[in-house]
């Protein structure tokens, strides 16, 4: 295991990057720890407590910009779950091997989809200038601020949006990973939500997720408190400074670096796997 100062630094930086792509601690976290020789029974909730300490840092400012829609990423959980499950019940009849590669695939998938977009999709609307930013109540649609004017949004292709939603859930359960990396851009480029909203959403939903989680860990004994305290107080940090940095940068930026970070992840998983 590392010291207790290593995990506080990998703790900050994993929820720092998971709240600006809306990738998830875990998909950086996990993976690091196994190369440092930690078991996959301790890694797996060290993981879990990065995402569900950086989403409650993280929350505070991406409420207050308006940028989580509650509806949408509840939908898109609650259809994840069923593939999650499924995932899950299959993971035992895949070797380690193959899993890594799904896994590597899935996140290559998302990164060519982000990094290949150019331009802005969701453009300001003027008569939107004196609404507050936010989901709109009963719908899958709502505003966001971009440089100071109000940019109006509608999830589309919403079918086609949860379905992939189950396959990322499926990922999730066959890896043993939260499924940010992938909630994201299916969000961004299926249901054509804007990127900083998609990140958002994620991060604030895999909280919930990595509690449940975390509640089945703690049951089963593998939680061990100082390494566990050390991640939480650097995936608090991260998770702050992540969303305050999200919330300066244009949606662009903020999609270039979710593809670039969707790479690397996609890089160590599938280049380990062999």
């Amino acid at each position: 295991m590392p010291s207790i100062v290593i995990l506080g630094l990998l703790g900050t930086f994993c929820a720092f990057v998971g709240a600006i792509g809306g990738i998830g601690g875990a998909t950086l976290l996990v993976p690091v720890l196994l190369l440092c020789n930690v078991e996959p029974r301790l890694a797996a909730p060290l993981g879990m407590l990065a995402v569900a300490a950086g989403s409650l840092a993280a929350a505070s400012r991406q409420l207050d910009d308006g940028v989580v829609h509650h509806r949408l990423g509840l939908s898109v959980e609650l259809f994840a779950s069923v593939g999650t499950v499924l995932g899950a019940l299959l993971s035992a009849s895949i070797s380690e091997q193959w899993l890594a590669r799904i896994l590597g695939t899935a996140a290559l998938a998302g990164a060519i989809a982000a990094i290949a977009r150019k331009g802005l999709r969701n453009q300001p609307v003027g008569i939107f200038d004196d609404e507050s930013a936010g989901e709109w109540p009963g719908t899958l649609g709502g505003t966001y601020t971009l440089n100071d004017a109000v940019v109006p949004y509608q999830a589309k292709h919403v079918g086609y949006g949860l379905g992939i939603s189950v396959f990322t859930g499926v990922v999730s359960g066959l890896a043993g990973v939260g499924g940010g990396f992938l909630k994201t851009p299916t969000m961004s480029e299926v249901m054509k939500v804007p990127v900083k909203v998609a990140a958002a959403t994620s991060t604030f939903v895999s909280g919930i997720t990595a509690s449940t989680a975390l509640l089945i860990y703690g049951i089963q004994g593998r939680i061990e408190v100082r390494p566990a305290a050390a991640v939480i107080a650097g995936a608090l940090l991260g998770g702050f400074s992540g969303a305050r940095l999200q919330s300066r940068l244009n949606a662009s930026t903020v999609r270039r670096m979710t593809g670039l970070l969707l790479l690397v992840v996609a890089v160590a998983v599938i280049g380990g796997s062999w």
